[in-house]
This record gives structure tokens, sequence and C-alpha cells, in this order.
């Protein structure tokens, strides 16, 4: 187990860490890789645009279902087991799309790639969790943001480059999970965890861990900032770009690319910060940049200032969701901690499922500006219901700065 008084700092030479961030940074391929090459599997298979978008839907639904029976099965029989399967799953299902010879077979196939996807985040944050502890997890898991983030940046552009070989190229790059899970099969210890052994105790001990106060209210933070995200800056904010100031495609995508960049600068000094401010209030401070952000959107005179807005925002989610990690972890013990991160997950899935949808409802009746005027205020007020009513459950004494121990 890392020290747990380590001075925030992400240690890289730890096969632990490099099988993670690896598996981690491939998480990104199953939708920012494949979104590109949509309008062109719309073509191939002569669908409609929302039979199209099922490619997208059938792998996130999957795993708002199936995620919290990853987590039992990953604190079952062990996380190494789950992410070793998920890798592998994620790469041969992603290689048999190349071959698929109708839609139907298509749409099974991601979903049984959206529920390997769904192991992978499960078991990599878990395992997070497991091995590493205090500022040090904070560390590692804002890393894992930050590497989520990088991917979700330049992951369209190389699927944009890949579609333009034929609709399925883009599933090759799902291929590289297999060099990665035999990485993971030979390098990764299993983190040493007792297990409960009797089904029934556990489930009923694992209901009352994951239906504690701390957990809920992490649960819906986690929940409220994919909404945000996907709602506001991945739908709201391309057409207002395009409505308001005419921009281009790909000026559009460079917007959303800022507030990516800004998560990752934030969510590399998470550990840092974690050594000063306790996770709680990590979370409402990342609320708080939801807010501010949406409102320099809202007021922006210029395309260079929604730009700055977008910064904010990522800044928030840079903030807030590796602060949401390590606090389940800090609330869960270890034979529980894979099923608690697995609801996180649920949650995580269902909010970038439902922000669309409700946030382009909301546009019709209230337009773009007033939406994002409302999102933000609704978010400084839930960062000030963190603050005044959450940070007792989940505010931790900040660690005093040591000298940090050497990992290996």
């Amino acid at each position: 187990m890392a020290g747990r008084f380590s001075s925030g700092q992400v240690p890289w030479r730890s096969r632990t860490v490099q099988v993670v961030l690896l598996s981690t940074l491939l998480a990104p391929i199953g939708v920012p890789l494949i979104a590109p090459a949509l309008p062109v599997i719309r073509d191939a298979f002569v669908v409609t645009d929302a039979q199209a978008s099922l490619v997208v839907s059938a792998y996130f639904v999957v795993g708002i279902v199936l995620s919290p029976f990853i987590g039992l099965l990953a604190d079952r029989v062990g996380r190494k087991r789950v992410l070793v399967t998920s890798l592998f799953a994620f790469g041969l299902t992603g290689g048999a799309i190349f071959f698929a010879p109708n839609f139907t077979t298509l749409l099974v196939l991601r979903a049984i790639q959206g529920t390997a996807a769904a192991g992978l985040f499960v078991a990599t944050v878990t395992i997070i969790g497991d091995t590493y502890e205090g500022t040090q997890r904070n560390a590692v898991l804002g890393m894992n943001i930050a590497v989520l983030s990088a991917g979700a940046a330049l992951f369209p552009l190389v699927g944009g480059i890949l579609v333009t070989f034929g609709w399925n190229v883009p599933f090759v790059a799902c291929l590289l999970a297999l060099p990665v899970g035999l990485f993971a099969l030979l390098a990764l210890e299993e983190p040493a965890i007792e297990r409960e052994m009797r089904s029934l105790t556990y489930l009923r001990n694992a209901v009352s861990v994951v239906t504690g106060p701390n957990t809920l209210f992490l649960y819906a933070a986690a929940f409220a900032t994919e909404l945000l995200l996907f709602g506001a800056i991945i739908t709201v904010l391309p057409f207002l770009l395009s409505e308001q100031y005419a921009l281009a495609p790909v000026f559009i995508g460079g917007t959303i690319v800022a507030a990516e960049a800004g998560s990752i600068v934030v969510s590399t000094q998470n550990g840092r910060l974690a050594r000063y401010i306790s996770n709680g209030l990590l979370v409402a401070g990342g609320f708080v940049c939801f807010g501010l952000g949406l409102l320099v959107i809202w007021l922006a005179p210029s395309v260079l200032v929604v730009a700055v807005g977008a910064v904010i925002v990522g800044a928030g989610l840079g903030l807030s969701m590796p602060a949401v990690d390590a606090a389940i972890s800090d609330a869960v013990s270890g034979e529980y901690r894979a099923g608690a991160l697995s609801l996180r997950n649920s949650t995580t899935f269902l909010g970038r499922a439902t922000g669309p949808a409700l946030f382009a409802g909301l546009a019709t009746a209230t337009g773009y500006p007033l939406l994002l005027l409302g999102a933000g205020l609704v978010s400084i007020l839930f960062a000030l219901v963190i603050v005044a009513v959450a940070s007792r459950l989940l505010a931790e004494t900040p660690l005093p700065p040591e000298e940090p121990e050497e990992i290996v």
C-alpha cells in the first residue's frame, strides 16, 4: 500500500499506474473516436440518423444497467480478472465490428463492447482506490481523469482520419486493448483485499454501504457533473456557436477541446490540492467552476470569451471527478469498493445519456442563452448546498505535508 502521507505525486514507475492509465486511455476509443464515423455508418447501412445514433446509445445504456453487477463481480473474484477480461472483450468485439455484416450485428457487438468498457472503468478506478491512500489517491485519480480527457480531445481527430478509409476502419483501433490486456495479465498484481464470501451477507452489507448519506451525495454530484457537461457543453454549446457566431464545425470542435484542456490541467493538480482542501470542498469548487464558466459563456461578447468559459467548465471537471472517486474510496471499505464505484459509473453514464436530451428539450422553450444562465445559477446553488450540508459528511481533515515515500 502506498504511503498515506505522500506529497500527492504520481508514482510513474509503478506497474499498477502504467496498467491503469493505459487502460483508461483506451476508454475514449469507444465513443469520441467512433463519433465522426456515424454519418458514414448511416450511409453504409442505409439507416436513419436516429438509428445511427443507436451505435452510441447501445454502448452507454448497457453500462448503466450492468455496471453494478460488474462491481459486485470485481468485489467477489478480484479486480485483475475483471480488468483483463474487459480489455480482451473490448478489443475482440471492436475487431469483430470491422466484419459486421449488418446493422443489427453491429449494435449487438456495441452492446457487448459497452459492457467491457464499464468493466474497464470499474476495475481501474477500484484498483487506484485499493492501492493508494490519501493525497496520492487523489493524484493518481486526477491523472486518470487527465488521460481520459486527453483521449476525448485527441481521438475525434483520429477517428475522422480513419473513417476516410471506410466506415469500419476506426474500430480497428479497439485492437490496441489486446496488448494492454496482455500487459495487465503479466504485470498487474491483485490488490490484497478481504472479501465477504457469503453472498447474502455481501449483498446486505453492500446495499447498506452504497445507500449511506456520504455515498448518495457523491452519486448525485457525479450525475450532475455529467448532466451539465454533456448537456451544456457537448450539446448546447455547438448549437449556440453555430447560431450566434456562425462558427464552422472545426472551430466548434476547438472550443470543446478547450474544455478538455482545462480538465487536463486542473485534474493533474488534484493530488496537490487535496493536501490542503477536503474532497467535499473540491467537489463544491468544481460546481462553482461549472457555474462561473456557464455564466461567462452566457455573457460572452466574442468566441474567445466563450472559449475561456469552456476552459473554466473543464477546470470544474478536473476538480470534482477525482475528488468524487477519492471520497467514495475513502467512505467504503475494500470489500465493497468496486460495487460502490460501479454505481458511480452507472450515474455517470446516466448523466451522459440524460443531459443531451434534457438540455435540447429545455432549449426549445427557453432558448440557448437563458438555458445556460439557468444551468450556471443552479450549479452555483448546488455548490452552496454541498458546502452547507454535505461538507460535514464528506470533509476529511487535510493531511499534513510530509516527505513523500519512494514508490517503486
